[in-house]
């Protein structure tokens, strides 16, 4: 495994980042560690998850994937040697001031994530998403008493649009408050324009660093989907088929196909070192159910595409479809 510097900073992350999210839902306990042992054993350091996961079950109050983690990093005694990134702003208690980027739900939220996580501090807090009902400045005062206090070391920001970002930026430089020092947007191959239009040459620009969630979209780059047959009747399988299943995704799959037959690998390991070959990009996150989920993404860091797989990929994806 190989390190990036997160964005301008000095904190060093593995340069696959494991996504948390799957943690108490589709992985129970005892696998979750299983795979974050696998992980460190390969050398990854980085490990990204949220308050709200997964409250979207029935049942679930939220905070199940971060209470799993921080058992695990009492257990292992390795607090110092995970990078530990979580994410503040969706609903965790009722009430009006139960989701948000307010202070006075950040405040709280802080110290609920703490708890869970069995830790003093959090290496990379962001915003889930942004929050237009609150001011920039008020989230940011917030998340810089917190670096402040020691509780956070850095900030990030997700799912925010350019110009939000850029505002927040020059809120942070005007007032002397910490800044957001990465980015986690949705990006992968057969879905481009949302960050490449606006958000890449910013974060390239302001040295941001990023850590795009879906490297994989959803699945439909491991080449496990085929045209002549559906995937399974799910909520999540509908997901993938209703973006990914049209002309231009299959021909961006058959390009990833191609290069990863003639190279003898998976063409999930393409669709990830298309990312990591990328100078603007830090980490993509992935997520794993099983240690046999987890082992082909880490070996991605071994590829290294040359410029004409490069430019066979990108012609392939050049037009992204609407959906």
């Amino acid at each position: 495994m190989n390190y990036r510097n997160l964005g301008r900073t000095g904190l060093k992350v593995s340069e696959i980042c494991l996504g948390a999210m799957q943690w108490g839902w589709t992985a129970d306990e005892a696998m979750s560690f299983a795979v974050m042992d696998t992980f460190f054993e390969h050398g990854g350091n980085f490990i990204d998850t949220a308050d709200i996961y997964s409250r979207w079950m029935e049942g679930n109050p939220g905070g199940v994937s971060e209470t799993i983690i921080g058992k695990w990093m009492k257990e292992r005694k390795n607090r110092r040697h995970v990078v530990l990134a979580t994410k503040v702003r969706g609903r965790m208690w009722e009430g009006p001031n139960g989701e948000g980027l307010s202070r006075k739900h950040i405040m709280h939220a802080v110290e609920d994530s703490l708890r869970r996580l069995q830790t003093d501090y959090i290496d990379l807090y962001q915003i889930h998403w942004d929050d237009l009902e609150t001011p920039i400045d008020e989230t940011l005062q917030a998340m810089d008493d917190l670096v402040r206090q020691g509780k956070v070391r850095y900030l990030g920001a997700s799912n925010i649009s350019a110009w939000r970002l850029m505002k927040a930026l020059c809120i942070s430089d005007k007032h002397d408050l910490a800044r957001y020092d990465s980015l986690q947007p949705h990006y992968n191959l057969a879905h481009r324009n949302e960050f490449e239009a606006e958000l890449k040459p910013l974060c390239e620009s302001e040295l941001i660093g990023v850590i795009p969630y879906s490297p994989l979209a959803g699945g439909f780059l491991t080449g496990k989907y085929h045209l002549d047959s559906p995937p399974p009747d799910s909520a999540r399988q509908e997901s993938v088929k209703r973006k990914y299943f049209n002309e231009y995704g299959w021909r961006v799959l058959a390009a990833v196909e191609r290069i990863a037959d003639e190279r003898g690998v998976l063409p999930l390991q393409i669709a990830l070192a298309w990312l990591l070959n990328q100078p603007v990009i830090t980490a993509p996150i992935i997520g794993a159910n099983s240690i046999e989920q987890l082992l082909p993404s880490l070996e991605a860091v071994n590829i290294h595409l040359t410029s004409e797989e490069m430019s066979l990929l990108d012609e392939a994806s050049r037009t992204e479809a609407k959906t």
